[in-house]
């Protein structure tokens, strides 16, 4: 199996490197775990590159040249996918931080390797894909990657100066012609892996032993396409371990296919470890050759991948002989024949007595068990069309630790879960991305004992599946199903440590009850809206959750999850907060749940009513405390009464009620000045015939104080207030201020008379007499006087202010209102 892996950790390498079948077959056989450790490495990488490092990304971005705004603390450059022509020093001048600098799919043609001289940092150079037929050399010691493939170039683009890259892992490399002198300069050197791309008119001038002195680890040679293998290129390196070969096209005449010949020589090489071969175009008796040479090599691996088989069918049976192969990869293979025995084939890959093997992409149907007890570790049949038949009572696969059968044609997880009973061994089962159900009904739920690695993942599982789980399991796939729920009464698994649920229907966050090692959750886009507060006091081994962009529902509720979920490290909640959100109510749809906030009042039922009883007692205390500072009782006695004389009056015409004048003033005064009204103001006013109205002579028995009080003062021209200490301490003179003051039927005279006795002080006024105080403020009074010499003066203007005609003033007063 191929592994792309890029030098020194950077994704812009775009061709492979072949590693040993050990790594191959650790690598393969953690593709069952979550890509919670691949997260959670990335996001510390993240974490220290931010410290370190400047990125800037402007590929596919129609660019024509260098841009000029670039900061001067870019460390990463990538304008690859442009339409750049040149590089010129100015462009790279101020980026004296430069480490990588991707220019690959550009149209550039020529390049002088001095435009760099000021880079001192420059490490990574990729100009892969673009036009170029000529570089010019400089000095440069620091490059570790290099990268020229994929360009016109005639002749190996090595200079002289290449020789003092001591550091360089990878070299990319183009021509048409290859001669041992271009590689002189670099033989030297160490290089980890090497591309070399050879152009469409290759063949014609050729050095068969050009590569040589070649000194490197990897290999990998890109042949012209749709050219038939003619070369003579000698590519056993004799320092090559891992050697990759891609377009060969062998189709004309099976036994005369130079390809073969170039094989046979790789099969002398004993340092050669692993080979692999992309793109290939041939006969079934050719592929058959290709695999037979390969097996009786000294290889551990061998890979064959993007294959095209044309002619007539034909395949021997040769895996019961011995090899020196570990691992054996056969992908994508198309066949132009349709009329196929796969029994052969079938019999012939499950008696193989290698470790691993993978054949994917092929349209297999089926496969058969081995007809003895088989060597298999690993096997991955992926991307085919098995179904539930396959490997069916198979007794013979015991030693298998590793089994891979996605993408297929899988339906009832019960007759896998029988499959998996006889193999012992197994550690690591993928069954993702088929059609795979289980009916809790069913009876069969006898998993492997070993099995400790399970992928479920794009099913059509439901709940139930929890019912049938392997006990031992401690990493369980199940995202992409049709789950809704997680069972309470779920058969415990205690060794679960990594569980997968995201893109479910859950409307939950799990507990820990039955997971009690879990420590691993990826839990998100499910339906979750009131996540369960006590998760992580339940989960107390977790390290690491992720249950972003769920439905959630911003009520209180939810409050003590977003406190939960803040004093929880950010290493152990993956994308909090951005990819936490609400989702209800529409109010406050789209905001972070960080930035959510709610009155403990409103969420607090106890507090709430506590607050509003204690808010009503204080309010009604306040409004009685203000009923009896301002007097409201007097006041609505008052209107009671005013309104009940209003009704009254309502029925009597406005011209009879002014017709009805009989006196010149009403008097109001305290029983306390009774003398002084009796002796001083009484014969001052009658000895000029003016009419006085006094409530002990003029008030009508039998109806109430009020009402003779209203009467008398609608039947007065003026009413006289005498003004004293005693008044405001009456309450029967402040009725009568108050009505008069709000006479309604006289309206158009200015009736009110302020007779000021005794000197007032403001301050002891009560409360209740604020009219009386707002009256002495707005209107002029007469003040009686305490030098005799000035009463004639104070009862000339008092007679003055009442001395009219009664009978003209109401004449006047019906004037008026006409």
């Amino acid at each position: 199996m191929d592994l792309l892996i890029c030098p020194d950790d950077l994704k812009s390498s775009n061709y492979p490197r072949k590693v040993s079948y050990q790594k191959m077959a650790q690598i393969k056989s953690r593709t069952f775990h979550f890509v919670i450790i691949f997260l959670l490495i990335y996001e510390v990488k993240t974490q220290i590159s931010d410290e370190s490092e400047f990125l800037v990304d402007r590929s596919k971005t129609g660019l024509t040249h260098v841009p000029k705004d670039l900061s001067l603390k870019t460390t990463t450059l990538d304008i690859s996918q442009n339409n750049i022509s040149e590089i010129q020093s100015s462009d790279v001048l101020s980026l004296s931080k430069l480490r990588v600098l991707i220019l690959s799919h550009n149209r550039i043609q020529y390049l002088d390797i001095s435009v760099f001289k000021f880079n001192q940092e420059l490490e990574h150079l990729d100009l892969s894909h673009n036009q170029l037929r000529t570089i010019s050399c400089h000095p440069i010691r620091n490059f570790k990657h290099l990268d020229f493939s994929f360009n016109a170039f005639d002749a190996l683009p090595i200079c002289k100066e290449f020789g003092n890259l001591s550091q360089l892992k990878f070299l990319g490399l183009s021509a048409t012609q290859l001669q041992k002198s271009s590689v002189q300069p670099i033989a030297h050197l160490n290089i980890s892996q090497v591309l070399l791309v050879l152009g469409d008119s290759y063949g014609a001038k050729v050095e068969p032993d050009s590569l040589q002195d070649l000194n490197t680890r990897s290999l990998h040679v890109v042949f012209p396409t749709k050219k038939e293998f003619h070369f003579i290129l000698n590519v056993s390196v004799s320092t090559a371990v891992n050697l990759e070969l891609s377009n060969i096209k062998c189709v004309l005449h099976d036994n005369e296919c130079y390809f073969l010949d170039v094989l046979l020589e790789l099969q002398k090489k004993p340092r050669l470890s692993s080979l692999t071969l992309n793109n290939i175009e041939t006969t079934w008796s050719t592929l058959l050759s290709i695999i037979q040479i390969a097996w009786h090599s000294n290889m551990d691996s061998f890979s064959i991948s993007n294959v095209r088989l044309q002619g007539q069918f034909g395949f021997g049976d040769f895996g019961d002989s011995d090899t020196s192969l570990k691992a054996l990869s056969i992908q994508q293979v198309i066949s132009d024949v349709f009329s196929i025995s796969q029994s052969i084939i079938y019999r012939t890959f499950s008696n193989m007595k290698i470790q691993n093997l993978t054949v994917s992409g092929t349209r297999m149907l089926h496969m058969v068990c081995p007809s003895q007890v088989s060597p298999f570790l690993y096997l991955d049949f992926s991307n085919n069309l098995l179904t539930d038949t396959v490997f069916n009572n198979c007794k013979t696969l015991t030693a298998l630790k590793t089994l891979s059968l996605k993408m297929n044609q899988l339906k009832q997880l019960a007759n896998i879960i029988l499959m998996t009973k006889e193999m012992k061994s197994l550690q690591q089962l993928d069954i993702s991305q088929n059609s795979l159900r289980y009916d809790e009904y069913e009876n069969t739920c006898s998993w492997a004992e070993s099995l400790l690695s399970l992928n479920m993942s794009s099913n059509t599982l439901t709940d139930s599946v929890f019912r049938c789980l392997p006990p031992k399991v401690k990493v369980l796939d199940l995202h992409n199903n049709r789950i809704t729920n997680i069972p309470k009464d779920v058969t415990s698994l205690e060794s679960l440590q990594e569980l997968n649920v995201a893109f479910n229907s859950l409307a939950d966050l799990p507990g820990c009850g039955t997971f009690r090692s879990l420590s691993a959750l990826i839990i998100d886009h499910n339906s979750i809206s009131h996540p369960t507060t006590d998760f992580f006091q339940s989960c107390q081994e977790m390290r690491s959750v992720k249950a972003g962009n769920n439905p959630f529902q911003c009520t209180c509720e939810l409050r003590e999850f977003i406190k939960n979920m803040d004093q929880v490290s950010r290493e152990v909640v993956w994308d909090w907060p951005d990819s936490y959100k609400c989702h209800y109510p529409e109010s406050h749809k789209g905001i972070l749940l960080k930035d959510f906030h709610v009155s403990p009042l409103s969420c607090n039922t106890t507090l709430l009513i506590v607050t509003i009883v204690t808010t009503v007692l204080v309010l009604a205390a306040s409004v009685t405390f203000l009923c009896w500072y301002f007097d409201l009782p007097w006041y609505v006695r008052m209107i009671c009464q005013w309104t009940h004389t209003r009704r009254r009056a309502r029925n009597v015409p406005l011209e009879e009620l002014q017709r009805n004048l009989q006196f010149h003033a009403f008097i109001s005064y305290s029983g306390h000045d009774s003398a002084w009204v009796k002796n001083e103001l009484l014969p001052n006013l009658e000895k000029e015939n003016l009419q006085i109205c006094l409530h002990e002579r003029n008030f009508v028995p039998g109806k109430s104080i009020v009402e003779n009080i209203i009467t008398c003062i609608e039947k007065s021209y003026k009413s006289i207030f005498v003004l004293s200490p005693n008044f405001i301490q009456s309450e029967w003179c402040h009725y009568e201020l108050y009505f008069a003051h709000h006479n309604l039927f006289h309206a158009a005279f200015d009736n009110l008379i302020l007779v000021l006795l005794e000197p007032i002080p403001q301050y002891s006024i009560p409360h209740s007499y604020h009219k009386l105080k707002s009256l002495m403020e707005q209107r002029t009074y007469l003040k009686w006087p305490t030098e005799k010499s000035k009463h004639a003066l104070f009862w000339a203007n008092l007679r003055a202010a009442i001395n009219v005609n009664l009978r003209n003033e109401v004449k006047e007063t019906n004037d008026t209102s006409s």
